[in-house]
């Protein structure tokens, strides 16, 4: 049984995506990336890396105009762009953030798999989109090998996430609305829990005005100290 909602991918955006995917690989060790053709009606390129059954994305604009291009151009450097949460009910949570007024940029119900990404302008700090896999084990983003199946992988995989906004408590609380959780003020920031996936989602005051999110722990990396790799920290989770 996996839970109701866990974050499931996390991406990044950069200038040279085979590079910084060359970087992730040589830090962590991990697996040649599936690069998804689908993503060209956006104007992009990808790399999906899997840490246990969770995805590292890594997306570079390769057509000026588009939106990836525009918030590229804005923070003017490489840095975390998306969170991906797998929801056990993908109707209810679309029907909470309709219920919260959240724009929805881009949906698709395809075999296997359903997402829905959110503005970001509702929902602050980065793209946000709300998932579903059939079987839940699945997760055809990343392409065929896990198409309608999970195969052989390491344990581990992503634990939470660091996203910087100018009023984190806020940012939290709309958050925890369109997932269907709850939200707790942390000193001068806020941290969203998911207890079922064991993953804490924290947000911090931004210490510039690009918003968006910094860091990423993962359990069972084999680095014994932070990694900054495409503008975003990578962290082994302590046990």
């Amino acid at each position: 049984m996996l839970p109701a909602v866990r974050l499931r991918q996390v991406a990044l955006i950069a200038r040279d995506c085979n590079q910084v995917a060359a970087e992730l690989r040589s830090a962590f060790g991990w697996a040649a990336p599936y690069a998804d053709p689908a993503v060209a009606q956006f104007g992009l390129i990808n790399a999906v890396l899997t840490a246990g059954d969770t995805f590292v994305e890594v997306v570079s604009p390769v057509r000026s105009g588009t939106t990836a291009a525009r918030y590229l151009d804005r923070r003017r450097r490489d840095g975390g762009y998306m969170a991906i949460f797998q929801v056990a009910d993908l109707e209810a949570a679309r029907r909470r953030a309709t219920g919260l007024g959240v724009r929805v940029v881009w949906t698709a119900d395809l075999p296997g798999i359903s997402g829905t990404h959110l503005h970001p302008r509702d929902v602050p700090g980065a793209i946000v989109s709300v998932d579903r896999a059939d079987p839940p084990q699945s997760w055809r983003w990343a392409g065929p090998s896990w198409t309608g199946r999970a195969p052989d992988h390491a344990p581990g995989g992503l634990t939470g996430l660091t996203v910087e906004v100018r009023d984190p408590v806020a940012a939290a609380r709309r958050w925890a609305a369109v997932l269907g959780v709850t939200s707790a003020a942390d000193g001068t920031g806020a941290v969203v829990a998911l207890p079922a996936a064991g993953q804490r989602l924290r947000f911090q005051p931004a210490r510039n005005d690009a918003a968006g999110i910094t860091a990423v722990t993962i359990a069972g990396l084999p680095c014994r100290r932070p990694r900054q790799i495409g503008g975003v920290t990578f962290a082994a989770s302590q046990p």
